[in-house]
């Protein structure tokens, strides 16, 4: 089970994560990326376009699938059940953003345990720094975007900050260590 958090230039950045997944990839992953509660994402569609994998917006009570991508909702946390299901919350902003990584990691370090990965990409702001560290407790793996490749190194400094991340890659490289982390 993967989840990718991103904010300030997340967009480019996922769409060249999921453009070198392998159609056959075996993990579930979910998106949680900073947008604009104003207007409606498209974010799935544009995902859509760059991979075989299945990609939809996440919606409350669907049950996760291996090859799919669930997109994260502006203005909704994402919260993953232990049934493998997907909630949709209202909770209070977290690092003034909702969805925010913080309440996926954080869920989904509780819910897989050792199969939860978190990938921290380029954004503003600490978000998933507190995920990442459960991540990391309950045995989990975290990988983080170097600066090289970030539009703003925010995000993933922060989460290397806290001493759990245990991949550094650039951009290009991270569909490659999602792989990695996944299948073997």
């Amino acid at each position: 089970m993967v989840a990718i958090a991103s904010s300030m230039g997340g967009i480019e950045a996922l769409k060249t994560i999921v453009t070198s997944l392998p159609e056959d990839f075996t993990g579930a992953i979910l998106v949680i990326q900073h947008l604009s509660p104003d207007y409606k994402s498209h974010l799935t569609h544009i995902l859509s376009r760059h991979t075989t994998l299945d990609v939809k917006e996440a919606k409350e009570g669907i049950k996760l699938r291996a090859g799919s991508i669930y997109v994260a909702t502006p203005n909704k946390h994402l919260i993953v059940n232990k049934d493998g299901t997907l909630s949709l919350s209202n909770a209070p902003k977290e690092h003034f953003v909702r969805p925010s990584a913080e309440y996926t990691f954080k869920s989904l370090a509780k819910s897989y345990r050792e199969k939860a990965v978190a990938i921290v990409l380029t954004g503003c702001d600490g978000d998933g720094r507190e995920g990442v560290q459960i991540i990391k407790e309950m045995g989990g793996k975290v990988i983080a975007q170097d600066e090289k490749t970030s539009q703003m190194f925010s995000m993933p400094e922060k989460a290397i900050a806290t001493g759990c991340v245990d991949l550094i890659l650039p951009i290009d490289e991270i569909a490659d260590g999602i792989v990695n982390v996944v299948c073997c």
